[in-house]
């Protein structure tokens, strides 16, 4: 494997070529133009000069919100499988208890071979922990990050990384340096070893290229045994000057099959930090293409084909404004022989001019603009309206059509969002990925820790040892919450129903009302639960 600088330059630049060749104008070029445009500046380098109106009508960024408010619309809910392990009711039954007595009990240790209660409580717990370290992570904004670059640039990034820097919640048992990170990249800055590869887990080798300060590289290379020399020399001296570093993530195979994920970090000429293990297993990298190529690891922007139509609206509705805008303020002509005053075209405006009723009519006259043709109108509507039912953001989908009923627009609307379904498949495919990634990262790099759990039994710590549990085979699955959500209006209704029809009392109606509409309900229920006394 090639660990040289000059090497792992060379495999940069002939990626970089790749990807200079892909379509009429290569990734980098389109993916500025289609930055442009879903952000609204359609106009650019368009010399129209100052004076009319560049109307634009941005449906590019509509269809793109509403494609990626589709995808997240759902809660995604993540399960884990242990090959081997039965999952069971009887199996579940034993999961609660073991939970229970865990949070009980802050000196709890497993002993002994872990047995099928103990490795199910064990995936229970991590379904939990997953939940935790999202929220610490702000996944859901890394998302929507996620999936605006990828409907722009065609395919994105989650890179997730071990920082050391970040305190690991484990009170009461002290804290613990380290846990795992997350980054969103640009699908421009990540190369793969074999283009031609949609697997990323197949790839012998992916580079990920920064722009980093001089000062943050120097300080990394000081603390890794790099090439300081040669570094230094490269900034100019200058700590804010950038230095583009470049990450080698590659696979070592042992003996026995198995493979490591190993890295290195160069620039053009020097090492930054020498080749290490990161003790993983898989690559930290998890892809999402938006629209997917055949036999190819970087995905398709649904903007690029879009982008002639948006022309065209832009074109038509702009010469539809500046038609009417003639119309009712025409272009004047005016003889400067017989008028020499200042003329400004402003309504009612007194004209003085000297001469015969002959120089008075000549004077002064309107330039008639051009007519547009009737449908005119009709048919910028029209190209909209296609432009969106084409790319799969009809009237129905959007909420615009009117239902005899709500059940009918509800079941509309359903039908109309069926071909959104192989995107979100991709997007359950990414979260399988991520969060295979985290397992890969829990089991290699957490070692012996407590680990913060929040669940129906309160917020507890569970003794996690990576070493008891490092050959277990588990699997992940990504699965949409389907479950009929009701609105604040219609739980109360049905609450306050159950309770009126005696199936519930005070204290379970009180418990399940949407926490914020009785401020310290908590507090509330907890006085009542410590006089031990009735509603």
């Amino acid at each position: 494997m090639n660990i040289a600088p000059e090497q792992i330059y060379s495999e940069y630049s002939k990626a970089l070529q790749f990807k200079s060749s892909l379509g009429s104008k290569g990734i980098y070029e389109q993916n500025k133009l289609n930055e442009r445009f879903y952000i609204g500046d359609q106009w650019y380098g368009a010399n129209c000069g100052n004076e009319r109106p560049l109307v634009r009508y941005n449906i590019i960024k509509r269809i793109g919100d509403y494609k990626m408010s589709q995808i997240v619309s759902n809660p995604v809910k993540i399960s884990f499988l242990a090959d081997g392990i039965p999952d069971t009711v009887k199996s579940k039954d034993g999961v609660i208890k073991t939970k229970r007595e865990i949070s009980e009990n802050s000196d709890f240790k497993f002993t002994g071979k872990p047995d099928g209660t103990e490795i199910n409580s064990l995936l229970s717990v991590l379904c939990d922990y997953r939940e935790v370290t999202a929220r610490r992570l702000k996944f859901e904004n890394l998302c929507g990050k996620l999936l605006k670059k990828a409907y722009i640039g065609g395919a994105s990034v989650l890179y997730t990384y071990w920082d050391d820097n970040i305190k690991s919640d484990t009170m009461p048992y002290g804290s613990i340096s380290g846990d795992i990170n997350c980054e969103v990249l640009d699908i421009e800055n990540v190369y793969f070893a074999d283009p031609f590869k949609s697997d990323v887990q197949s790839q012998p080798f992916i580079i990920i290229a920064s722009k980093r300060s001089a000062e943050d590289v120097i300080r990394e290379a000081e603390n890794y045994g790099g090439d300081l020399k040669a570094l230094k020399n490269l900034s100019g001296g200058k700590k804010e000057n950038k230095i583009l570093v470049l990450t080698k993530l590659y696979k070592e195979y042992k003996s026995n099959g198995k493979c490591l994920i190993k890295c290195v970090k160069v620039t053009e000429n020097a090492t930054v930090r020498k080749p290490f293990d990161t003790g993983l297993s898989l690559y930290p990298i998890a892809v999402f293409n938006w629209e997917q190529r055949s036999n190819l690891a970087y995905g398709e922007s649904e903007i690029t084909y879009l982008i002639p139509n948006q022309i065209a609206i832009n074109r038509m509705i702009t010469a539809n404004v500046w038609s009417a805008m003639t119309m009712g303020m025409p272009l004047m002509v005016v003889n400067g022989d017989t008028v020499t005053a200042d003329i400004t075209n402003d309504p009612g405006q007194i004209i003085k001019v000297y001469g015969t009723n002959e120089d008075v009519e000549g004077a002064v006259r309107y330039i008639t603009p051009p007519q547009n043709f009737g449908d005119f109108s009709a048919a910028i509507s029209e190209l909209i309206k296609n432009t969106l039912s084409q790319s799969g953001a009809n009237e129905t989908a959007l909420g615009e059509s009117v239902g005899e009923n709500a059940t009918a627009l509800a079941v509309l609307q359903s039908a109309a969002n069926l071909p959104m379904r192989l995107i979100k498949n991709r997007y359950y495919a990414f979260l399988e990925q991520i969060t295979g990634i985290w397992l890969d990262f829990w089991f290699s790099k957490y070692g012996e820790r407590y680990i913060k759990i929040e669940d129906a039994n309160g917020v507890w710590y569970f003794p996690f040892n990576s070493e008891r549990y490092k050959d277990l085979a588990v699997s992940v699955r990504a699965d949409a919450d389907t479950t009929q959500k009701f609105t604040k209006s219609e739980s109360v209704n049905m609450l306050t129903s159950l309770y009126d029809k005696g199936i519930i009392d005070k204290e379970q109606y009180l418990k399940r009302l949407p926490a914020e509409l009785i401020p310290d309900l908590k507090e509330l229920l907890k006085a009542k639960e410590d006089k031990n006394d009735g509603i």
